[in-house]
């Protein structure tokens, strides 16, 4: 096996515990280092991408991948068995995908495991689900004043459904379950509460938490419609994924449960769209919706930052000045250190938004009325940071695109 030395990046080498002499009997060691060192540096994703010279390891931090290390061939093998290992995988299999999880005895954190073949091997992606950490209950989440207040007051409602939206890392699951622990503060315990999930990412002692398992006939619509027998007062869905369980979750509303889940959608007014397209009654969403609310995260720049003309980033607005990322040692060049959340709320109340579910106007005709409302959309919220010089131009646009 090669003893040839691995270049680690300083910032890595201190989180991780590690030096550049790496061996394969050293794996179960590194791997176990390199989980703890992704988690201590607020990594969400560990990515191990197999090439024709040895493995690449690379870490999404705030939102965005960052090249870490390169290891040697000789040890590529003995890392993706010992992450099979720990997730109950197959071994032997390296030509299917599979999928699987590890969950911290002690902590409870889950870690889940995904193993795809390559031309050159199996890439594996290692999601790591957070711990909560500072961000608990909606106060800590730093949501615009107006957003924290109107969701804070909707979680009192006992019917009806709250609805998240956004992309794949825009924080969703953060805030819905900072929104469970608002309820169950303000309730105190006199409030049942549940919760279906695929997976559970984050224990709450309090709720009856139940994860998703098709394999043995418990799907999300499965689930949920045994869960209402389950006399709950709330109801936590990991995730709306198609239009059965979008049905269910309505019709779970107008029972008289309070129901907060999330949804993949760019913006509120196309949430609104994509379930009307996916054939749900206009009925349903007008009596079933309480709110829908939508995120992103943000980059927020380093105190490295500096001054600049933005005429040329953002053209179609009046912003003569920005600041930009410059990249320090502290930031590990990047310009950048945390995230911060933007968030829009559409109210389906408000006369010309219940006009439109009705009538299934689309998107266009949605944002229109939406404006009319005086929502105030993510690209606006996302410009008040920018004039604030908290983030950058570039870095608006390469969340919300141009």
């Amino acid at each position: 096996m090669s003893n040839a030395p691995v270049d680690l990046p300083a910032w890595f080498a201190e989180y991780a515990g590690l030096n550049g002499n790496l061996k394969a009997n050293q794996v179960p060691q590194i791997v176990d280092r390199i989980l703890s060192g992704a988690r201590r540096c607020g990594a969400s994703d560990i990515h191990l991408r197999p090439h024709a010279n040895g493995l690449q390891m690379r870490w999404r931090i705030d939102g965005v991948v960052q090249t870490v290390a390169d290891f040697p061939v000789e040890i590529a093998t003995n890392f993706v068995a010992r992450l099979k290992v720990l997730a109950n995988l197959l071994t032997y299999r390296t030509d299917v995908p599979q999928e699987g999880r590890v969950t911290g005895s002690q902590s409870g954190l889950e870690t889940r495991i995904s193993v795809f073949p390559t031309q050159y091997g199996e890439k594996v992606v290692i999601r790591l689900f957070a711990e909560s950490g500072n961000l608990d209950r909606l106060q800590d989440l730093n949501l615009p004043a107006e957003v924290e207040q109107n969701l804070d007051r909707l979680l009192e409602q006992t019917s009806g459904v709250i609805l998240l939206t956004g992309p794949a890392g825009s924080g969703k699951t953060t805030t819905i379950y900072a929104a469970m622990r608002e309820i169950i503060h303000k309730s105190g315990g006199e409030r049942s509460l549940v919760s279906l999930e695929d997976p559970v990412e984050v224990i709450l002692p309090e709720v009856d938490q139940t994860g998703a398992n098709p394999k043995a006939g418990l799907d999300m619509m499965t689930g949920l419609r045994s869960l209402v027998r389950q006399d709950p007062d709330v109801i936590m869905v990991g995730e709306i994924r198609d239009r059965e369980t979008a049905e269910t979750v309505f019709q779970a509303s107008l029972i008289g449960n309070l129901v907060l889940t999330t949804y993949h959608a760019g913006s509120c007014t196309r949430a609104l769209g994509r379930l009307s397209d996916m054939g749900i009654e206009p009925y349903l969403l007008r009596s079933g919706l309480l709110a829908v609310f939508s995120q992103r995260l943000l980059r927020t720049l380093c105190n490295c930052k500096q001054l600049g003309d933005a005429t040329s980033a953002l053209s179609d607005v009046e912003l003569t000045q920005a600041a930009f990322p410059v990249g320090c040692e502290i930031c590990r060049g990047t310009g950048y250190r945390g995230r911060r959340v933007i968030s829009e709320y559409l109210d389906p109340d408000e006369t010309q938004i219940a006009d439109a579910i009705l009538r299934r106007l689309d998107v266009k005709m949605l944002n229109e009325r939406a404006s009319e409302s005086g929502m105030i959309t993510l690209r606006q919220r996302a410009l008040e940071l920018v004039n604030q010089h908290l983030t950058s131009p570039l870095e608006l646009i390469r969340v919300l695109g141009k």
